[in-house]
């Protein structure tokens, strides 16, 4: 099951909010030690209890969901603190337990609807945001993201020194887009989907990017640099080409480099890799421009099976992310 995002989340919402359901958001707000969730990690709850999405792994979800359900009678917000002990932490996957805090709230007034439709126009946009909450009196406001350079960079969340005002970036979803509808490119898009991304494939040749190959997913059929140009490129959208035909991957390789995607990885050897050098040289591009691209692609953890390739290159993607 994949691990629900922040915009999956608000989009889940407004989906609730057009069903006329009364439900509460819960958020963690803060942690220490060792807990289940990250900061920012969110649980919708309605009236009847069903749930989307998570803010321990388990071990205090039922506790949240009892609160939820009752501040849904109730109306307003409040905050819910939760030791999680060593042995719901190891169940979890962790090696010690930790406490965390979370903001819980009932989507009922115009304030917080409005606040949900912002976010929802925000991601469509693929403009980042900052969700700003005063957890005592649960006053909140959406403002650009840039006002918390640091954080939305980061991509993650923090009660500021006061104790009180809690700020969620949400930033654009995570974007992978594929050019070359190879092998590799079905585990890849699979892996990549179950981590939260949205996918994109590109490729001009029909036979390759068939639904009988790639089902329901986008495939883009212009040819690579147009398609680039036509999804938009930013710093959220990592670009991997995998067609060893140059025809292909290079006119997608300079439209990448023309743009701030945060990864640019190719398939290909050390020798291959080199003579892409070469051509990209010629074409003017500079060394600093060059040394964006990550080639070979993927981490070199001796993969030989296309699962095994896809599971490198996902690896060297979220490191490059992480380390922004």
């Amino acid at each position: 099951m994949n691990q629900p995002t922040r915009n999956s989340i608000v989009e889940h919402a407004r989906l609730w909010l057009q069903e006329n359901r009364r439900f509460a958001i819960a958020t963690v707000v803060e942690t220490w030690g060792s807990a289940p969730r990250r900061t920012g990690s969110q649980l919708l709850v309605d009236i009847a209890g069903e749930m989307h999405g998570s803010v321990s792994g388990g071990c205090v979800e039922g506790a949240v969901v009892e609160e939820a359900i009752d501040l849904l009678t109730h109306g307003g917000h409040r905050v819910l603190e939760y030791g999680v002990t060593n042995q719901d932490a190891f169940a979890a996957g962790l090696a010690c337990g930790g406490t965390i805090r979370i903001f819980a709230q009932v989507i009922e007034t115009k304030d917080t609807i409005d606040a949900l439709v912002q976010i929802s126009e925000a991601a469509s946009e693929r403009t980042a945001v900052a969700q700003v909450i005063d957890i005592d009196t649960g006053q909140g406001e959406i403002v650009p993201a840039g006002q918390f350079p640091e954080l939305a960079l980061k991509d993650t969340s923090k009660m500021l020194d006061d104790g009180k005002t809690f700020v969620s970036i949400v930033n654009p979803t995570l974007r992978l887009i594929v050019v070359g509808a190879v092998h590799i490119a079905q585990p890849l898009l699979a892996m990549a989907e179950a981590l939260g991304y949205e996918t994109v494939l590109i490729d001009p040749r029909p036979a390759f990017g068939s639904k009988a190959r790639f089902g329901r997913r986008q495939v883009v059929t212009n040819w690579p640099d147009e398609a680039l140009e036509q999804v938009g490129l930013d710093p959220r959208t990592a670009v991997v080409t995998l067609t060893h035909d140059e025809k292909l991957d290079d006119p997608a390789i300079r439209t990448a480099l023309a743009h701030d995607v945060f990864y640019l990885g190719c398939l290909g050897s050390t020798r291959t890799h080199a003579k892409r050098v070469d051509r990209l040289q010629a074409a003017g591009f500079t060394s600093d421009a060059i040394s964006r691209v990550h080639g070979p692609v993927g981490l070199d953890i001796a993969a030989a099976t296309p699962a095994e390739i896809a599971v490198s290159i996902l690896a060297q993607i979220i490191q490059v992310q992480r380390s922004s």
